[in-house]
């Protein structure tokens, strides 16, 4: 990353978001430090925290990217017009894209919620989870209402259900050390939890 001397205040501030996500898909993001953003960005601390008063504050900025990024592309995917089995794999999809372009997030999130202390970051990370809940919630209160979901699904575990899987499929990578892997396993994941929650399915 070169030519940051000149960057306006706004878009040097993005510049240090995407850095440090690009840093957490290198290394643990508890080891990062404001050296390494500075380091990365070719600027020194000082004028990184021009634009940021502490390490927090910058965490909370990652946090917030992250949470408008995902909600950005998920209510993309809810305001096509499709059935709700389509919204809802096309929602999955939109989240596996998500975490194979960054792989840095699923760190970063799952760290964050590591802290026995919250932060306004790991705030941030409970607030993303709870909205894209009620996204979920809607959606397939819409579905079993049409008749396209199983008349006795249990919204709320249908719900959990669907972020397990995404979760299930991210951790895994990450243990593999491959989270690129995630994108060829999303498509049977979802089949898998599709079968659970159409109508018609075997119970």
């Amino acid at each position: 990353m070169t030519r940051t001397r000149h960057l306006p205040a706004e878009e040097r501030k993005e510049l240090t978001v995407r850095t440090v996500v690009e840093l957490c898909a290198e290394q643990d993001p508890a080891r990062i430090t404001t050296a390494a953003i500075a380091e990365r960005m070719k600027v020194t601390q000082g004028a990184l925290f021009r634009h940021f008063s502490s390490k927090d504050e910058i965490w909370q900025a990652v946090m917030a990217w992250v949470a408008e990024q995902v909600m950005r592309r998920l209510d993309k995917t809810v305001a096509r017009d499709g059935t709700s089995l389509a919204t809802l794999e096309a929602m999955f999809m939109a989240h596996i894209d998500f975490i194979t372009e960054h792989p840095g997030v699923p760190r970063l999130m799952l760290g964050q919620l590591q802290h026995a202390e919250p932060t306004p970051a790991t705030r941030l990370v409970r607030s993303i989870l709870a909205r894209y809940r009620e996204r979920l919630a809607a959606l397939l209160t819409r579905g079993k209402a049409s008749g396209e979901l199983r008349g006795d699904l249990d919204i709320e575990a249908a719900a959990t259900q669907f972020i397990g899987t995404l979760q299930g499929l991210v951790v895994q990578s990450l243990i593999a050390g491959n989270v690129q892997r995630i994108a060829e396993q999303a498509p049977g994941a979802f089949l898998l939890y599709r079968r659970g929650i159409q109508a018609g399915e075997a119970s």
